[in-house]
């Protein structure tokens, strides 16, 4: 038996005895009677809006091509397990599905809609509008664009979409381009207005520079920023982290476990099929591949430790790199959200957690010798 299978096997057995031991403590329930189990929180910026550490991410709920077909049932039920998990953060976007995935995200909370933060996204259209080309799908041909008009557009559509008058967090999905610049201080200007009036609760921006941070504080308030990062991708280390540590700015990891790639449920032999998204990242590629298993594999004795499945651990290392860290699990399994979950907080030492940084750093190392 493999390194990461014994770790799994542990954390089954840990689990098996917590649900049998669950009448010795009684969880905390929702109105309608719902288990809601512990989660660790924190503030989002300066907004004071109050959210669960580990947010849902629902990109795979609104299928195509990069996804492949879902279960909107099931999907559903993802989003109900993820509250009860203790999860009151749900990202997503209008991009993502072209408005299915907003659709889903507002008909699964309908029950439970005061007890969950809502935050989606702007300026990524596909109806006409100009903008600069980012990419093509389903024959839609999809655009940045964040003028005002356009902004205020996007939030009429995503506000039906979602059926709720408000949204928590909104941010900017991808950055203004040169092909169609826009300025900052001109969406700035309409996203505090919005603000102003209710609609949006917060404001956010995700794949920023620092440039675009200091153009953002310029003309408002940025609480959160939302990046790739993950024990194998840190480039955010060497200036966003900086930067929103200066700002009181939260950051939200994206890809936390690289795909499933730090799942532990992929041997060595294991190739993606040729139309999987995971063709085009580097934890997939035969390079590194053999690399990122046998480092997930050394996490073995950390999971027992722990009590944990390697991608809690994965989770818990970033939620250790500092408590303005917010991470972003994408789930539209039942399944998927609890591995990545659990039932309760891993809170690593520093002492692990910079081990687990050692054997990343050896990983990254070999994989490009």
């Amino acid at each position: 038996m493999s390194a990461h299978m014994q770790c799994n096997k542990q954390y089954n057995k840990v689990k098996a005895l917590e649900r049998k031991n669950t009448d010795r403590d009684e969880p905390p329930r929702a109105n309608d009677g719902r288990e809601i189990l512990h989660m660790q929180v924190m503030k989002i910026g300066h907004s004071g809006i109050e959210v669960s550490r580990i947010a849902l991410g629902t990109w795979a709920v609104g299928g195509g091509p990069w996804w492949g077909d879902g279960d909107d049932h099931e999907s559903m039920e993802a989003i109900k397990a993820a509250r009860s998990l203790g999860i009151t953060l749900i990202d997503t976007a209008p991009v993502y599905g072209f408005g299915h995935s907003e659709r889903v995200v507002g008909q699964a909370i309908k029950s439970f809609r005061d007890e969950v933060r809502i935050s989606t996204k702007c300026g990524l259209v596909w109806d006409g509008r100009e903008g600069s080309f980012q990419f093509e799908q389903e024959g839609n041909r999809v655009v940045r664009n964040l003028t005002p008009e356009s902004v205020r557009a996007e939030l009429s559509q995503s506000l039906q979409r979602l059926q709720t008058d408000f949204i928590h967090v909104y941010f900017t999905h991808w950055q203004s381009a040169p092909s169609f610049a826009v300025p900052i201080a001109r969406t700035m200007d309409e996203l505090t207005n919005l603000k102003v009036k209710g609609k949006i609760k917060s404001i956010g921006a995700s794949n920023v520079t620092t440039d675009h941070i200091q153009e953002y504080m310029k003309y408002g308030h940025l609480d959160i920023i939302q990046e790739k990062y993950s024990i194998l991708e840190r480039r955010v280390e060497a200036e966003l982290v900086p930067a929103c540590k200066q700002y009181g700015i939260s950051l939200q990891a994206y890809t936390p476990l690289e795909h499933g790639a730090l799942t532990g449920k992929f041997s060595k032999s294991y190739v993606p099929e040729k139309s999987s998204y995971r063709r085009k990242l580097w934890a997939f590629q035969p390079h590194a591949w053999p690399c990122v298993v046998e480092m997930v594999e050394k996490w073995a004795v950390l999971c027992q430790k722990y009590a944990c499945s390697p991608s809690q651990l994965a989770v818990a290392w970033l939620l250790a790199q500092g408590d303005f860290i917010n991470v972003l699990c994408g789930a539209r399994k039942r399944a998927h959200i609890e591995d990545a979950v659990g039932g309760k907080a891993v809170l690593l030492s520093a002492e692990d957690a910079a081990l687990m940084r050692s054997w990343a750093d050896e990983a990254i190392s070999r994989s490009n010798s």
